[in-house]
């Protein structure tokens, strides 16, 4: 197995009742997010027990693929590696160690039921047999990792991101959960770190940086919802346990998209008219409509994976945390609120920082588009 993707998922079971509570290196580290329209990157520092934001920056990877900022791109890993050493310069980050997030988009997780009986030595030769059947490509074309979901819970804040303490419904079975990377990505991301002369020793999954960003101690279920430029992705997450993952082929750039082509404007301006307008009636019907249309949609599919949650664990979503720049879209969290029927929140995840004063509005306005950058720079001072 190999060792890059143990980490992956080893370090997203880490407990958020052990950040920070011993001293470790106050060395800084690095968070670098690379998405689909830009890469966001954050550089923390460990001091006196607390997470300081040394510098953040994000830059869009529009103009590296010759079209508009904010549009979503296919880039070479050439061009990646520009846009990173750019942002990093304009950023004036001092270290050249961090680690870099896997889009869950570019990969697989999911939970096989097993008999009860399997033992630990036979799940290596059982997993990638059943995989296949979740898995679209060859089993040889990935690598697998997972962990056994045992069936007690302690509901304690002091376990909160504990994948050993999950709480499943009553069953004979043994539940695993599994993550699947496709060896190429692994690859790419490999060759960006190697070519951008960035130290790290492993990669993570973005979901686990998300969470540890973005949640307290939440123990009832939450549902987290990423909207990024090419996807809305969607976890449903129990005492820190990732229990549902689902991809919604929808994002913020396609919306702006639309309202582009609709308007006969530019991307940049209809970018600008979603955040400003976006679902509000009131300033541009037209304008609101287009959005309505595409956050319709990604609500319908997110109310028929919440159903079937609650169905399955006969279990309420107690609070839902907005996240990724789409999230941004003016009117989003009033409808988000409205359709269900719960608390509807952002994520702040810088309000695990201490920053000077002064920022706080503005790390609080951009917070949902960092909340994976942060999570990777306060996995690596646990």
């Amino acid at each position: 197995m190999d060792n890059s993707l143990k980490n992956i998922i080893s370090s997203g079971l880490a407990s958020l009742s052990e950040m920070f509570s011993s001293d470790k290196s106050t060395q800084s580290i690095l968070g670098i997010d690379i998405g689909s329209s830009a890469i966001k990157i954050v550089q923390l520092k460990k001091k006196n027990g607390k997470a300081i934001l040394e510098t953040y920056g994000a830059i869009s990877l529009g103009p590296y693929g010759n079209t508009e900022i904010g549009t979503v791109t296919n880039l070479q890993a050439d061009d990646i590696v520009r846009a990173l050493l750019d942002v990093i310069k304009e950023s004036n980050v001092t270290i050249k160690s961090g680690v870099i997030a896997i889009p869950s988009s570019a990969s697989l997780i999911f939970t096989i039921s097993l008999p009860a009986n399997i033992t630990e030595e036979k799940l290596a030769s059982v997993v990638p047999i059943e995989a296949r059947k979740y898995i679209p490509v060859p089993i040889a074309e990935v690598t697998l990792d997972w962990f056994i979901l045992p069936k007690e819970t302690e509901s304690s804040e002091n376990n909160i991101m504990e994948q050993s303490k999950v709480q499943t419904p009553a069953t004979s079975n043994t539940e695993v959960l599994v993550v699947a990377i496709h060896n190429d990505i692994l690859t790419r991301y490999q060759e960006i770190l190697k070519k951008t002369e960035l130290h790290s020793d492993s990669f993570e999954m973005e979901i686990f940086s998300n969470i540890r960003s973005s949640f307290a101690h939440d123990l009832t279920p939450v549902l987290l919802m990423d909207f990024g430029a090419s996807k809305t992705k969607l976890s449903i997450i129990e005492e820190g346990v990732v229990h549902v993952f689902h991809v919604v082929n929808r994002g913020g750039a396609e919306i702006t998209k639309n309202i582009a082509s609709s308007l006969s404007i530019s991307f940049t301006e209809a970018e600008k008219l979603k955040r400003t307008t976006g679902l509000d009636l009131n300033s541009n019907p037209e304008v609101a409509d287009i959005v309505r249309l595409s956050m319709d949609y990604i609500l319908s599919d997110t109310n028929s994976i919440v159903f079937a949650y609650q169905k399955k664990y006969n279990k309420n979503i107690s609070k839902v945390i907005l996240t990724g720049g789409g999230s941004l879209t003016k009117g989003l969290m009033e409808r988000a609120t409205s359709n269900f029927h719960t608390e509807v929140v952002y994520s702040n995840p810088f309000s695990k920082t201490e920053a000077p004063a002064f920022l706080t509005p503005i790390l609080e306005l951009s917070g949902p588009e960092f909340s994976v950058a942060v999570g990777l720079a306060l996995r690596q001072l646990l």
